[in-house]
């Protein structure tokens, strides 16, 4: 009996949501180790913000870059050389909160080498993924940052509190190393004859990698449309959510773990896998919301802009409000259940924007991810910066940070950004194709 095949466009949404999972382990990882060795050195939060936010310097100079090479080199190949540097960065770095300079460029680098990434699969995307299919097939991509994350908060406290801080970069690089190589083995890039319906769809033939030998003179003078794509309503829509959305992400991120050892005096260590929960929520309403998404397409209940619409503003305004309402809650319970629905619905909200690059822009679909990406690494440093800043001078005002007021800021800041972006994106978004 023959055996069935798995098509090769599932193996590489399932190594690259393995991939997603493992950066998102990696930027987890780092918060903990950080804050638990940052914390013992009596380092200021101030501080503290300052070198969480260095990774995003890096991550932001490399968008736009990641997204040209992914386009010009292949998609397949540029994550696997960020993979490789990120990884033996990791391996290398030695976490002394003492020694800044080694921790600046350190996470700079490991930044730069994962803002290649999301545009390279984007790219890869666009490349395997038929219409019909984006939509559940980036969502399961991207869902694996929340699962990925979700495990580190699950499970790298306790490797912390076993092996020490140091262990967790060790940790990631052998994770990274090992995904590495799964990339190396199985994936390839698509030959032009298994997507006979690629090139109908519009996104096919002048999209896909050619084999050495076989390019044409189009494929060696392909245009890049800068101006229209930095002059375009709806490129700018996608650049406004994805600053929005990455912004709450990270400062929940970075500085969750503070906001439960400081703002709660609850002990990560001791607070089981609650402390997972909204991670794990991420990861099941993005692929909630991509099946939601690809089902009001195919089945023609709502155009591609009305449903892209739909699921940005439900997601980006329920998040607004769970975000606002998270500093009155003083119990673990009631801010993992605040938490836990504020990126909850952020993730059901990339069934929105996020997958509107493709829509918009098949060919190019890794440069305009690039754009975007650019304001969503500039969110980080934004963010994560300003929060330090904020809790340092609540701190003086409070003498510690056990008082609600003292994060009251830090949390509506981001509520009312979203707010607005849901705003910009009902107005200005289309689901249409624009860029030829």
């Amino acid at each position: 009996m023959r055996t069935a095949k798995l098509p090769t466009r599932y193996l590489i949404v399932i190594l690259t949501f393995v991939c997603t999972s493992v950066c998102y382990i990696e930027r987890v990882g780092f918060s903990i180790a950080y804050t638990i060795a940052a914390d013992a050195a009596d380092v200021s939060q101030s501080s503290k913000g300052t070198i969480l936010s260095v990774f995003y310097y890096g991550y932001a100079f490399s968008q736009v870059p990641g997204g040209w090479a992914a386009q010009k080199i292949g998609g397949r190949r540029i994550l696997l050389f960020s993979f490789v540097i990120w990884s033996l960065t990791c391996a290398l770095c030695p976490l002394d909160p003492n020694r800044v300079t080694a921790l600046v460029i350190a996470r700079l680098l490991v930044g730069v080498a994962q803002g290649f990434i999301f545009p390279s699969i984007h790219t890869v995307l666009a490349q395997w993924v038929p219409p019909h299919e984006r939509s559940r097939s980036l969502s399961l991509t991207t869902s694996g940052m929340y699962l990925g994350a979700a495990l580190g908060m699950l499970i790298l406290p306790s490797l912390v509190k076993f092996n020490g801080p140091q262990s967790i970069f060790i940790a990631e690089a052998v994770l990274g190393i090992t995904w590495s190589l799964l990339w190396f083995r199985f994936a390839n890039d698509p030959p032009r004859s298994e997507h006979p319906k690629a090139t109908a769809a519009g996104f096919g033939e002048s999209l896909l990698p050619v084999r050495d030998g076989q390019k044409t003179k189009a494929d060696r003078t392909m245009h890049i449309p800068w101006r229209k794509i930095f002059l375009s309503l709806p490129v700018w829509a996608i650049v406004v959510n994805n600053f929005t959305f990455h912004y709450a992400l990270y400062v929940l991120m970075n500085w969750l773990p503070t906001y439960f050892e400081l703002g709660l005096n609850f002990s990560l260590q001791e607070m089981g896998s609650s402390k997972m929960m909204p991670y794990l929520n991420m990861f099941v309403f993005s692929n909630i919301g991509g099946i939601i998404a690809d089902h009001l397409v195919t089945k023609r209940i709502l155009s591609v802009t009305n449903t892209r619409k739909l699921l940005n503003t439900v997601g980006f305004l329920v998040s607004a409000f769970s975000l606002m309402a998270l500093p009155l809650f003083r119990t673990s319970g009631g801010v993992v259940f605040c938490s836990s629905m504020a990126l909850g619905f952020l993730a059901l909200g990339r069934a929105g924007f996020a997958v509107n690059h493709m829509d918009i822009a098949p060919r190019y679909a890794g440069i305009v991810m690039g754009v975007s990406n650019t304001a969503g690494t500039l969110a980080g440093i934004v963010g994560v910066e300003l929060t330090g800043q904020l809790l340092e001078a609540a701190k003086s005002n409070n003498s510690d940070l056990s008082s609600p007021d003292s994060w009251r800021a830090v949390f509506f800041i981001p509520g009312l950004l979203c707010l607005a972006s849901a705003f910009v994106f009902l107005v200005f978004s289309t689901g249409e194709r624009i860029f030829d």
